[in-house]
């Protein structure tokens, strides 16, 4: 796995991905909650072309600041890079930006695991 791998997902402000509609907050601006899916999703791509048949990664840890808000109808882009890996341990550098500029940035914690292995864990 190479240190450097980048990945950006995009989402539009909407309804669903509101506080007031996920219930982190009672205002109409993106969701707390959203922007770190969002910045999950980037991560779990950037690094999902390097896994092994079989593997795949699952959150483990979210260091995150959400220090603006974003407009219902604006663009939201999270940006995850691979910072760091050890063994299965992988940490990432995530920052997300709307229009205006940066709304919220940190690290994130994924581990590599075999799909087959991890979903056991449930019965």
């Amino acid at each position: 796995m190479k240190i450097g791998l980048t990945y950006t997902s995009t989402v539009v402000v909407s309804k669903e991905n509101m506080a007031v509609t996920m219930g982190s907050g009672d205002l109409e601006v993106f969701a707390t909650p959203a922007m770190v899916a969002l910045m999950e999703n980037a991560a779990m791509n950037a690094v999902a072309g390097e896994l092994p048949e079989g593997s795949t990664t699952v959150g483990a840890l979210m260091n995150t600041s959400h220090i603006k808000p974003s407009a219902v109808g604006d663009t939201v882009s999270a940006t995850a890079t691979l910072k760091e890996v050890e063994g299965r341990k992988l940490t990432f550098e995530v920052k997300a930006e709307d229009s205006k500029g940066v709304v919220g940035e940190g690290t994130h914690v994924r581990y590599v695991v075999d799909r087959e292995k991890f979903m056991a864990k449930l019965k």
